[in-house]
């Protein structure tokens, strides 16, 4: 592994030379968008006819734009009729190269295809110490691409995966308790928890990152139990557990459909069992925690509770960067869940009990945030991120707390509010235009006008020349 992260970074420093220019987005001169509506997520509304300047990467002023002047030699973009607000943050994603499915030299093409649907903040959730290395690169201004928040490698009572498990084993305690000290001192930025771990492992890692004083972020696995869960602060990915913990005490058994159990037929027959009062119950119990809730919605729906045809697959814009090389087995792996597949009735109740834990745990004042656990099957990071929005609204949240999702509930979860997350004087110029408001219909996140990361504009015209570029390299990529 180490081998294959100094060749990564010499081939990363090859791409990238190590002076930093414009090219590399590094933020050198003046930019003011003039006449545009903010929405500055601050709270619920939208400033109007604002000028926006950017100086050196950061937000120096934002005024009504008869009183703010515009710096003379500054980048003039034109907002008027458009909405600027801060870039989007994808709180759960992945790489086709962290499995070797493509070669590492396209991991930064992977990053700036974030990029170009409007991501400018990502969360790594299976961390290698390449992503470590292209994280320090991000950083230094010589790799273009989202800010980089990398999760350890996973902890997990197994290895598993197709030949690439990218964790380590725990299944004692002080195996745990090792593995947390060291992928605290390595620089990873949160402990990744995945499957098969017996409370005893959970308690003495959960126990022992609070005293190294680092989050814990990931699975539940069943045998732990969404209450203890709760109990320990973990911030919790995909509604695990959840499913078992809102089953009537007369359910025959308590597996149901969270984690790997969705792809157990049997287990589908629990939610015949859903006692509707525990969605609230739970829910209250979630936002009294202060636990942040990273649901994954569009995946798990996409996935296992709507059908979707072949044609449909294909008809998505994602689908041209899915290498030719991987899109048989990923087509294999789709028809292995829609051969005989649960019954119509229990895939609408299976997306209805999630729907509706979302919508609770929000009513109740908890938080949640988007993330769309990307590239699964033939969803992919960026384009997802979006659908992720429009299912939060689906789900019952207004556009606002969906856009609150992506933005400014990740970055107090990143405790970086301070720098991102909303459009205000001394923020970090990460920031999405848009040709029509997000407020009025969520769709609109799609409709760029352009994106600023760290202080470079980028205009929609470069990020669809970008994309097309991209999508190309991806389809050549050979198979693993």
């Amino acid at each position: 592994m180490k081998k294959k992260t100094r060749a990564l970074l010499l081939l990363l420093l090859s791409i990238f030379p190590t002076a930093p220019s414009r090219a590399q987005g590094v933020a050198s001169r003046v930019t003011a968008f003039e006449h545009v509506n903010v929405i500055p997520m601050d709270r619920e509304r939208v400033r109007r006819d604002q000028t926006v300047v950017v100086r050196d990467g950061l937000i120096s002023e934002v005024g009504d734009a008869r009183r703010v002047r515009v710096p003379p030699g500054a980048l003039r973009v034109d907002g008027r009729g458009k909405y600027l607000l801060p870039g989007l943050v994808d709180m759960h994603t992945h790489l086709f190269t962290d499995d070797d499915h493509i070669p590492d030299e396209l991991a930064g093409d992977e990053l700036a295809l974030m990029l170009a649907n409007g991501v400018t903040t990502i969360r790594l959730m299976i961390g290698t110490p390449e992503h470590l290395a292209m994280r320090r690169e991000v950083e230094a201004g010589r790799l273009l691409g989202p800010t980089l928040y990398v999760a350890s490698p996973q902890l997990a009572g197994r290895a598993y995966g197709n030949g690439v498990f990218n964790g380590r084993v725990v299944k004692t305690a002080e195996e745990a308790r090792a593995a947390v000290r060291d992928f605290k001192a390595a620089g990873y930025d949160f402990i990744k928890l995945t499957t098969e771990i017996t409370p005893e492992v959970y308690d003495a890692a959960t126990a022992e990152a609070k005293a190294s004083g680092i989050r814990v972020v990931g699975h539940v696995d069943t045998r732990v139990g969404l209450r203890r869960a709760l109990a320990a602060g973990q911030q919790i990915e995909h509604l695990d557990s959840y499913m078992e913990a809102v089953l009537r005490t007369d359910a025959p058994s308590r597996a149901s459909v969270s984690d790997v159990g969705v792809w157990r037929k049997r287990n589908w027959e629990s939610l015949d069992y859903v006692d509707d009062r525990k969605v609230e119950e739970v829910a209250r119990a979630t936002a009294a925690a202060g636990v942040y809730t990273c649901p994954t919605l569009t995946f798990f729906k996409l996935t296992f509770a709507v059908e979707p045809t072949e044609e449909e697959v294909r008809a998505r814009p994602d689908y041209r960067y899915f290498p030719v090389a991987l899109r048989e087995s990923r087509h294999a792996a789709l028809k292995r869940f829609w051969t005989e597949p649960p019954t119509a009735e229990r895939r609408r109740r299976y997306q209805s009990v999630r729907d509706r834990l979302v919508k609770a745990i929000h009513d109740a004042g908890g938080k949640i945030m988007a993330g769309s656990d990307t590239p699964e099957l033939f969803l992919l990071y960026g384009f997802t991120l979006h659908r992720e929005l429009r299912n939060l609204v689906e789900a019952g949240l207004s556009p606002y707390a969906a856009l609150a999702a992506a933005t400014r509930n990740p970055a107090e979860y990143l405790r970086a509010l301070d720098r991102v997350g909303t459009v205000a004087r001394g923020r970090r110029a990460d920031l999405l235009l848009l040709e029509a408001n997000p407020l009025d219909d969520i769709t609109n996140t799609e409709r760029r006008a352009g994106v600023m990361l760290r202080g470079r504009w980028l205009p929609e015209t470069e990020l669809r020349a970008m994309r097309d570029r991209i999508a190309e390299k991806f389809q050549r990529a050979p198979a693993p």
